[in-house]
């Protein structure tokens, strides 16, 4: 009897397992300039959903954006999408799915997509504008107490691609800042916000520009920041 009852609850324990699993979708369409690290983005997402217990589905099929498809994903990932990735009716159910409480993460050029979807642009807070050439560049975490902060240095030094924006959401918790005068091209002044988070129209946003490098997805750091976005996207506390 005793074999029994435990031989039941392993069970148990492992269907509640499997369906409390959470998933996430990473959708990398581009409709303009594509990033060739979205080939080691992609792979770099899966294994941190392998160490972290939670599935991950990737695609580039936009036709995957209806309401029922998505809701069984906590978070959808723009992966350095960029230009107009979504018709009308894609747009009017990702608004459904954010409503209803999901979860976002825009990695780099997300903010190079859909600039005449104002929603959108509210969502993932800043649409891009122009780069300098890729260089070294001194980053300020101005907020070490986040999920996708606490890990790094109050200053990071690290080489990426660096966005200039032209417009900004007011709603955003800023969690890091670049400083101008540790690079050339920078346009915006000492306020210039490199990563946020929000909440938004019901769900969660979290933004990150860095992340244009293939190194990027090699980079401990970088890949602990990115994680700690993903999970306060998909409701995590740690």
């Amino acid at each position: 009897m005793i074999r029994i009852i435990l031989i039941y609850t392993l069970i148990c324990c492992f269907t509640l397992a499997a369906v409390s699993k959470q998933k996430v979708l990473v959708f990398s369409k581009t409709a303009k300039y594509h990033h060739m690290s979205i080939a080691v983005g992609v792979p770099a997402i899966m294994k941190l959903g392998k160490e972290n217990n939670f599935d991950v589905d990737t695609t580039t099929n936009a036709t995957l954006f209806t309401y029922d498809n998505l809701k069984q994903y906590a978070a959808v990932i723009f992966l350095n999408t960029t230009g107009d990735v979504l018709n009308d009716t894609q747009q009017g159910e990702f608004e459904k799915y954010i409503c209803a409480g999901g979860g976002f993460v825009g990695v780099h050029s997300a903010t190079d997509t859909e600039y005449d979807w104002q929603w959108y642009g509210n969502l993932v807070g800043a649409y891009f504008k122009s780069h300098p050439a890729q260089q070294n560049a001194t980053f300020n975490v101005v907020d070490r107490d986040f999920i996708a902060t606490k890990h790094l240095p109050a200053v990071w030094k690290r080489f990426d691609e660096l966005y200039n924006f032209k417009w900004m959401a007011s709603d955003l918790h800023v969690l890091i800042t670049i400083d101008e005068k540790s690079y050339t091209g920078g346009t915006m002044g000492e306020n210039h916000p490199m990563s946020w988070y929000h909440t938004y129209d019901g769900g969660r946003a979290f933004y990150t520009e860095l992340g244009h490098t293939d190194e990027s997805y090699a980079d401990p750091l970088y890949l602990g920041h990115l994680l700690g976005g993903i999970k306060y996207a998909m409701g995590r506390k740690k």
